[in-house]
């Protein structure tokens, strides 16, 4: 069965939004190992888009179906609600990017999707078992990612209290490598899914799928997409991330990085989309607060924390005008 222009639009559109998932987001994953200088900003870039990689083929597919079948009904929306969606993601997480503002594509994939089921066929398209996941994946992402974080910490300090600064930064410098890798798989397992979940329902719209079963080409084709997107890398996020909200030495970044890692794994297992920009800016923040909560940077804290609120609006607003454009031209 060929494929049609619609459908290889709103395909393509996808890729673009999975692209700049690992553009904006998969930074999050390595930017704690490149401000402690743990590992040289190329060799991290790699690991990021191996990582991502091998978390996206590996952790199966509960994230995928719960956003593919569990946020609206496959049976109320179409074609141009998924593009629309996408349209949105595309357009604020780069705009964000531009500033160095991390963004959670998770909330703008849920939020794009819901404005544009909203305009397609009204509040009946949203469904609520879905969006308990994504409730809970809030509570995730900012409690046990603040939580994780600062648990670590705490535990490194007082694991390690009696050797000296120079036996613990060498040790720890080779143990973030490890948890920054974590990071990034951990990355792949959660946010790698959503696309996914999105280009199969897209499929199963346009006709080239009877049912809901991801196929093994859809996740590599994802999979591969978002690597090279982390490849790119987003600079300005990884300063902010790594520089501006705390300062972070080796034990600190590896703290970080286990905490948020950790957590999105969890929520991976059990189908719940989560944030993991939010999750590691929390788990930064936990650490930072272990020393003394003036050691993070709140102003730009406040920043961040703008971007997240905003996300949600606007996403899906832009989704929802995307769609009512397209259905007055038609």
């Amino acid at each position: 069965m060929g494929i049609e222009l619609g459908l290889l639009v709103v395909l393509l559109l996808i890729l673009g939004a999975e692209f700049v998932n690992g553009w904006t987001d998969a930074p999050n994953a390595i930017a704690t190992v490149i401000s402690t200088r743990a590992l040289p900003s190329f060799a991290a870039i790699i690991m990021a888009a191996v990582f991502n990689l091998l978390g996206t083929l590996l952790s199966g597919t509960a994230v995928a179906k719960t956003i593919g079948t569990g946020i609206v009904n496959p049976d109320l929306i179409n074609l141009t609600t998924v593009g629309s969606a996408m349209i949105a993601i595309i357009f604020w997480s780069s705009l964000a990017a531009y500033w160095g503002l991390p963004t959670s594509e998770s909330h703008a994939l849920v939020a794009g999707l819901a404005g544009a089921a909203l305009a397609a066929a009204g509040p009946n398209a949203l469904l609520w078992a879905g969006w308990k996941k994504v409730l809970v994946g809030l509570f995730f992402s900012t409690f046990l990612g603040f939580g994780g974080g600062l648990l670590i910490m705490g535990l490194i300090y007082r694991l390690f209290r009696r050797f000296s600064l120079g036996r613990v930064k060498g040790i720890f410098r080779y143990l973030q490598i490890f948890s920054s890798a974590f990071m990034a798989y951990s990355h792949g397992s959660n946010d790698g899914q959503k696309f996914m979940g999105a280009f199969t329902l897209a499929l199963v719209m346009g006709g080239i799928l009877s049912d809901f079963k991801i196929p093994m080409w859809v996740i590599y084709l994802c999979a591969i997409t978002m690597a090279f997107g982390t490849m790119v890398g987003g600079w300005k996020i990884i300063r902010t991330m790594g520089m501006r909200v705390t300062h972070l030495d080796y034990s600190q970044g590896f703290a970080a990085e286990m905490g948020a890692a950790t957590t999105i794994e969890i929520a991976s297992h059990f189908g719940i989309p989560l944030s993991t920009t939010h999750t590691i800016n929390t788990s930064i923040m936990g650490v930072g607060a272990v020393r003394r909560l003036s050691a993070v940077r709140w102003g730009v804290t406040g920043q961040i924390i703008t971007a997240w609120l905003l996300t949600f609006p606007i996403c899906g607003i832009i989704a929802y005008c995307a769609t009512k454009l397209v259905q007055l031209l038609k």
